[in-house]
């Protein structure tokens, strides 16, 4: 049986040890928060004379990051052309006007090129239409000018379950349509209203951007899809090819440096605290990039989709 003095010295070496674990741990912690620190100073910040790559995939929703680092290659002294490169099915309306508006502004700072990838449909075309010229491949997925609106209906699933809403509103159309009743006439009317206004927005920014009038516009805003090769045909993109032909176009047309490098600008990911953020920041740091990239997208927040859409919801886009 132990003496109190023994019970004591081994409490101490104990808590010398537990002290001395916690210092460890703060300390991994600090070196994980530092590497992805540097990761992403890394990537977002490249050094050098370079013709700068920045990538608009997924769901496009305008947000503040991507806006953000459109603003950011714009201000760069290094910056000496841009690759928007492109492969999304659109997103929300008013976040591919965001983005439009601020290509334009780096259009205006910078030689700017859109290369359409696999796919550039709806909401991806009206950003790519921001940049000097689009340059797809002959099998990409380019179009779906139109916009649209939809909302569930549970009308029919509650009355088979015997639940019924009650509500209170100060008018017929407040927050029509519902998914909790059939839509009425009056609320497909304004809704129909709204999104005729925002395709009206879309074709004219197509017509003025493209060049396009009378029966040649009508056939491409019908919101349907077309490869790159009619897409050349129809004037929607201005040439087939990928980023090479895009950069020697500028380096031809545009007064770019030949065989400048092209360098990947990436958006400031908000990942916070998280476990998969530090593990994130660790797989880039180590040259696991494939695997960063995996965990930094499960960190990303949901795209908010409500309200209207320019969006392709064709196999691609699901």
């Amino acid at each position: 049986m132990l003496s109190n003095a023994e019970l004591l010295t081994d409490r101490r070496a104990l808590r010398r040890r537990l002290t001395g674990w916690r210092a460890l741990a703060i300390l991994a912690v600090i070196v994980a928060v530092a590497a992805v620190g540097l990761a992403a100073a890394r990537d977002r910040l490249p050094g050098g004379r370079h013709v700068a790559r920045v990538s608009l995939s997924g769901m496009i929703t305008g947000a503040r990051s991507t806006l953000d680092l459109l603003k950011q290659v714009g201000e760069s002294h290094n910056v000496q052309a841009v690759v928007i490169s492109i492969d999304s099915p659109g997103g929300t309306v008013a976040g591919s006007e965001d983005v439009y508006n601020a290509i334009r502004a780096l259009a205006a700072k910078k030689p700017t090129v859109a290369v359409i990838n696999t796919l550039g449909a709806s909401g991806a075309y009206i950003a790519a239409m921001g940049a000097d010229r689009i340059v797809a491949r002959q099998t990409s997925l380019v179009g779906s000018i139109g916009v649209i609106m939809q909302f569930p209906n549970f009308a029919g699933l509650l009355d088979r379950v015997g639940v019924k809403v009650d509500e209170i509103k100060s008018s017929p159309l407040k927050a029509a349509p519902n998914p909790f009743e059939p839509a009425s006439p009056a609320a497909k009317e304004a809704m129909a209203a709204v999104v005729g206004d925002s395709y009206a927005w879309f074709r004219a920014l197509v017509q003025a951007r493209r060049k396009l009038e009378g029966p040649a516009l009508g056939e491409v805003a019908d919101g349907r899809i077309f490869t790159g090769r009619q897409a050349l045909q129809l004037r929607l993109i201005d040439q087939t090819g990928d980023e090479k032909d895009a950069v020697r176009w500028m380096e031809a047309n545009r007064g770019l440096a030949k065989d400048l490098p092209v360098r990947e600008w990436r958006r400031r990911q908000s990942m916070g605290f998280s476990l998969t953020g530090v593990s994130a920041g660790i797989a880039r740091a180590a040259g696991f990039g494939n695997l960063a990239t995996t965990l930094e997208r499960g960190q990303l927040d949901r795209a908010q989709m409500d309200g209207l859409l320019a969006l392709w919801t064709g196999p691609a886009g699901q």
